[in-house]
């Protein structure tokens, strides 16, 4: 329906049940660039030969401690209590030395070291490739947050879900193309999964899984809603008639028309019920652990399943700065049977090859203690993501950091590289894919970014 009008008039009266949802996926008002009046979200042909369909995309809010999780530093044992004498960020380094508290152990398939705290995603470490050698360019929440959803911190940007879409567009027309599950308000909030100045066709629809129960979805039914577009339509062509396109409406009519077409299939998608109990039981999914993040898990493989392209889950509460002895194996425990599970269960469809999974949070922990050996401090230099399916190498790691664990040393890894890299397993070359706003060319990588070649399968 796209490249209808409606008047302002119309359009503001015109709230009958679905504005909270085409609302939550399209704002009109980020929309300042012509499109060239077809369906956006047509489905786009990649640069080049694709590893993978579709991204799902973990993002730890936070910063999980890789020191204590996957980035094994024995050395530590040896220099615990001392300081350090690195002073490029004062604050990152001050403090002395704290090994990690739990074990590490190899994993039987692979060799490669992970904590007691993640013992279901060591079983399978050969679907995995760490990225020991990460670094980002802020050690506060907020701008590494923005980095590592729209590649820029000091200026908006959109988001790398909205990048994918605006390359790629959409292979199931009742779905949003990009889904992001209950993200994080703050951190600068709807930028992380914002279109910014891309039309407003590609931005996230958020959507908020509690209890098990959609919201949003119910109002007028669906004969009631489809009399009530048709009037708009009919509306639409009149102002069409007498008036210049304006994307902006454009933009908004067709969420509302997406909007209605979700109202069907997504309650579908959502329902987690009709899933046999070992499926279940894979993500840890039992009637008495009530683990969201597992059931986000499940959901992300039913939307990959159902054609969406981008699909974003948040698993906050990572940020140990004087609860790492109790939160960090809590944070642990949430995620790991889900993860592995999720990957696992991809792989045993057959998904897994076209489904690039990417964990990881904006920065990591400091192998400094912070409040008396209670936590641990931030670090950008040297941190740990990793990646699964979808093109890369399983069973390696890729990249390190110091003996210390305080900076990356060897296959060191940026943002910009890694935006790079998701782009190119998606087919889409990173310096082709640009947009044209206020006189110049944008990209999702800006002048930076390299391919990490070493990892691709």
């Amino acid at each position: 329906m796209y490249g209808r009008q409606i008047s302002r008039r119309e359009f503001l009266r015109s709230g009958f049940g679905l504005g909270s949802l085409a609302l939550a996926g399209l704002t009109a008002n980020q929309v300042t660039a012509n499109t060239d009046g077809g369906n956006p979200l047509r489905y786009q042909p990649s640069h080049s030969e694709s590893k993978a369909k579709r991204v799902i995309m973990l993002y730890m809010e936070g910063g999980p401690s890789q020191i204590d999780m996957m980035d094994y530093k024995p050395e530590l044992e040896k220099l615990a209590g001392k300081t350090i004498g690195l002073r490029e960020d004062k604050y990152q380094f001050q403090g002395a030395l704290m090994p990690s508290k739990w074990k590490f152990n190899p994993s039987l398939k692979t060799g490669l070291q992970f904590s007691e705290l993640l013992p279901n995603l060591s079983l399978i470490s050969d679907e995995l490739c760490l990225l020991n050698g990460m670094h980002t360019d802020s050690t506060s929440h907020t701008p590494a947050t923005l980095m590592l959803h729209t590649g820029a911190f000091n200026v908006v940007r959109p988001s790398v879900g909205s990048w994918v879409v605006y390359g790629l567009g959409t292979e199931n027309e009742n779905l949003p193309a990009f889904i992001t599950i209950n993200p994080v308000d703050h951190l600068g909030g709807t930028q992380n999964y914002s279109s910014a100045f891309l039309p407003a066709s590609y931005q996230g629809t958020r959507l908020g899984v509690q209890d098990d129960v959609m919201p949003n979805l119910n109002g007028l039914n669906n004969t009631r809603q489809r009399s009530y577009l048709d009037l708009l339509e009919a509306d639409n062509r009149e102002y069409l008639s007498r008036h210049k396109a304006n994307p902006e409406i454009e933009a908004m009519i067709q969420s509302f028309e997406l909007a209605f077409r979700m109202q069907s299939a997504l309650p579908r998608v959502m329902e987690l019920g009709n899933e046999p109990t070992h499926i279940k039981e894979m993500y840890g999914i039992t009637g008495t652990d009530r683990n969201k993040f597992a059931n986000q898990c499940l959901t992300a493989r039913r939307l990959a399943e159902a054609g969406v392209r981008f699909i974003q889950l948040t698993k906050r509460g990572w940020d140990n700065h004087t609860d790492l002895p109790k939160s960090l194996p809590d944070r642990c425990r949430d995620i790991d049977q889900p993860i592995a599970g999720l990957i696992l269960d991809l792989k045993q469809r057959g998904m897994l090859d076209e489904t690039l999974v990417v964990w990881g949070g904006e920065f990591g922990r400091s192998s400094a203690e912070q409040n008396s050996g209670a936590g641990r401090r931030h670090q950008s230099l040297g941190y740990t993501m990793f990646l699964a399916g979808g093109g890369v190498k399983g069973g390696i790691k890729h990249g390190a950091t110091d003996e210390t664990g305080s900076r990356a040393v060897l296959g060191k890894v940026h943002i910009h590289d890694l935006h790079a890299t998701i782009l190119h397993l998606m087919g889409i070359d990173h310096e082709a894919l640009t947009y044209r706003y206020a006189g110049r060319d944008f990209r999702l990588t800006d002048v930076y970014g390299n391919v990490v070649h070493e990892i691709l399968a």
